[in-house]
């Protein structure tokens, strides 16, 4: 027990390393433009005082997002999704498979959930949409996209903006250092400028900061695809599954509103590393409840073709799904059940279903 306490320790304090080697790179980045660089190298004030403003104003916004990134708790499932401790007792000492997964259903009856029934027996609880476990944090983690080592964190729903703006202002802080470093790295080159202690320091941090935008450019440009799309990195390499079976764009709601759930609604806020994602990290909005809705409402249709529109029940839908059926889905979907699903018996009646949502 004690050597694996132990052995565990050394992996934490290990997993640190990457983060260390960063915010050595990004001190001595510091050091060498700031210093180096616009007071020893530079002569002209003026430039001296726009690359001063613009470099601090890029590196203040980087620190900030990456610090978010690295020390914002990952969000985890709430009590809500854990068995009670008597179904907990029975899902434990039954043996068969069968069985157990009957518990679960009967556990999550209730629970806002369009993908199949997930149970951590590490963390023991049911995990919602879009929840994994990550073996390096050993937690499940909503809407996990991918453990960092970077970062040294999950990435997911209650970081994943900060992520994005991490590599954003970094992307930026790397290309503004390698735009303006470029001529007086062409003239230490070319021996136009005579040699000096900052030569070292501005030949080495133009391909430092060189090196770093090509990697993360790539990293960037593929993270925007999949906010755009509304997946995570684990949705992009296996799609969800869904009643209908697996759809790798069964979250997407349109490309706007995908960048507003990630960023939320107030575009003010979008550059900025503070919570504005939209949601709980608990349920997600997805474009196939409607269909799930059109499906239940046709088969008691065709169970009760004689009755009138008075006297067929309304949809099963639970209060869950009710929660995330906005009222634009809710009005296209009686919209469409006029159209598709009117019956005319004998006497030419015409039967609708209405669909009402429960606010």
């Amino acid at each position: 027990m004690a050597p694996t306490h132990v052995l565990r320790c050394c992996q934490r304090s290990l997993a640190w390393i990457p983060v260390i080697f960063i915010a050595a790179v990004v001190c001595w980045s510091y050091y060498a433009y700031v210093v180096e660089l616009c007071l020893y190298t530079i002569i002209s004030i003026g430039e001296k005082i726009i690359y001063m403003i613009f470099f601090h104003l890029f590196f203040i916004m980087f620190v900030w997002s990456y610090w978010k990134t690295i020390f914002i708790q990952p969000a985890n499932p709430s009590k809500e999704f854990c068995l009670p401790k008597v179904e907990k007792e029975r899902y434990e000492k039954e043996e068969r498979p069968e069985n157990q997964q009957e518990i679960l259903w009967r556990a999550a009856t209730n629970l806002p959930l369009y993908t199949p029934i997930r149970y951590c027996d590490r963390c023991q609880v049911i995990k919602p949409d879009r929840c994994h476990h990550c073996s390096a944090c050993d937690m499940c983690v909503l809407k996990m996209d991918h453990h960092c080592p970077w970062v040294n964190n999950c990435v997911g729903f209650s970081n994943y903006k900060f992520f994005i703006l991490f590599l954003a202002y970094s992307l930026l802080y790397c290309l503004f250092i390698a735009a303006t470093v470029l001529q007086y790295f062409i003239k230490f080159w070319t021996n136009e400028l005579k040699d000096t202690h900052a030569k070292f320091h501005v030949l080495f941090l133009f391909f430092v900061a060189a090196m770093f935008c090509i990697s993360i450019l790539s990293l960037f440009s593929y993270h925007l695809w999949l906010v755009g799309k509304n997946r995570s990195t684990i949705e992009a390499f296996r799609a969800p599954v869904f009643r209908a079976g697996s759809d790798k764009n069964g979250f997407s709601l349109g490309f706007r509103k995908n960048i507003a759930q990630v960023f939320g609604d107030q575009k003010k806020f979008w550059l900025l590393p503070v919570c504005t994602s939209q949601g709980d990290g608990l349920t997600f909005p997805t474009r196939l409840v409607s269909a799930d809705v059109e499906q239940q409402a046709t088969v008691t249709l065709q169970q009760e073709p004689s009755k009138s529109a008075a006297e067929v029940p309304e949809s099963p839908v639970s209060e869950s799904q009710n929660r995330l059926l906005s009222s634009e889905q809710n009005a296209n979907n009686v919209a469409e059940h006029q159209e598709n699903n009117t019956h005319t018996p004998a006497e030419s009646e015409t039967i609708t279903i209405s669909i009402e949502s429960e606010s």
